[in-house]
């Protein structure tokens, strides 16, 4: 990876994209910070004379590729690109509405699907390049109230998954970042959308997981500057590692799946191996 790198950062108008930007800059990166009001943008991750605000709606494939073209006319090449723009549907699977859901998914896995197929030309052509897509604990492990959210960022897990042995003969690498509990406003009103409860049986716990999760806003024990730092480190490695756990509890996360799925591969092995043609 070349020493200094121009890095293109979705959703850097607040929350961790501020801090993607900012780290980025600091080591000296040239930074394309992209939002929905470029103005905000650049009052979140302030004035610099490598920084370009460009205005991306990354569900509008449109808005995705005149965001590249403005990223190339200025510094010539992307070399990472941070999927990081996302939003954050919660419910009970039965009371999120249809089109909610949808959105969800349209938002977490096909928005980042429009900003890389925007980019992949450009890095294809240069030979090298780094997909770097922050994706969750959810998408590795499910849980109740987040089946919108997790079924979105599972399939940014598969979709990334795949893409990396279609694009590594061109010199790009893909990295999948799963964050665990940062303290960002993702718990916040602008950030987070409830399900409208309707069914009483799920109202008791519908009020508990909002209780809970109000008062986990602002006390997570994960520093974004930090995740931001280390993220800058990791892109400057000639072999970036396919999955990184963000935090403690992330590895948690991470070793209890392996163990889980262990456990499911061995529970009923027997059956499992009788299943061929005689």
């Amino acid at each position: 990876m070349r020493e200094k790198q121009v890095w293109l950062v979705t959703g850097a108008s607040r929350g961790m994209g501020v801090d993607f930007a900012r780290a980025a800059l600091a080591a000296g990166h040239a930074v394309v910070a992209t939002g929905r009001d470029p103005q905000k943008v650049t009052e979140a991750v302030g004035a610099h004379p490598e920084l370009l605000a460009v205005t991306l709606d990354i569900t509008d494939p449109d808005d995705a590729r005149a965001a590249v073209r403005a990223a190339v006319d200025r510094f010539g090449r992307i070399d990472v690109l941070v999927n990081n723009a996302a939003n954050f549907y919660a419910g009970f699977f039965e009371e999120i509405a249809p089109d909610d859901f949808r959105a969800q998914i349209e938002t977490n896995l096909f928005g980042p699907i429009n900003v890389t197929r925007a980019v992949l030309p450009v890095m294809r052509a240069q030979r090298s390049g780094l997909v770097l897509t922050i994706s969750s604990t959810a998408g590795l492990a499910g849980g109740e109230f987040v089946s919108a959210y997790a079924a979105s960022k599972f399939g940014v897990e598969g979709w990334i998954e795949s893409l990396a042995p279609e694009v590594a003969p061109f010199g790009i690498r893909t990295m999948l970042v799963e964050p665990g509990f940062f303290r960002t406003d993702l718990l916040t009103p602008e950030s987070t959308s409830y399900a409208q409860p309707t069914i009483d049986d799920y109202a008791e716990r519908t009020r508990q997981t909002v209780t809970a999760w109000s008062a986990m806003n602002g006390q997570q024990t994960g520093d974004p500057a930090k995740l931001a730092d280390a993220l800058v480190q990791l892109a400057a490695l000639d072999e970036p590692p396919l999955r990184f756990a963000a935090g403690t509890d992330a590895v948690g996360v991470f070793e209890q799946k392996a163990q889980d799925l262990l456990a499911q591969a061995d529970a009923h092995r027997d059956l499992s191996s009788s299943l061929a043609h005689d």
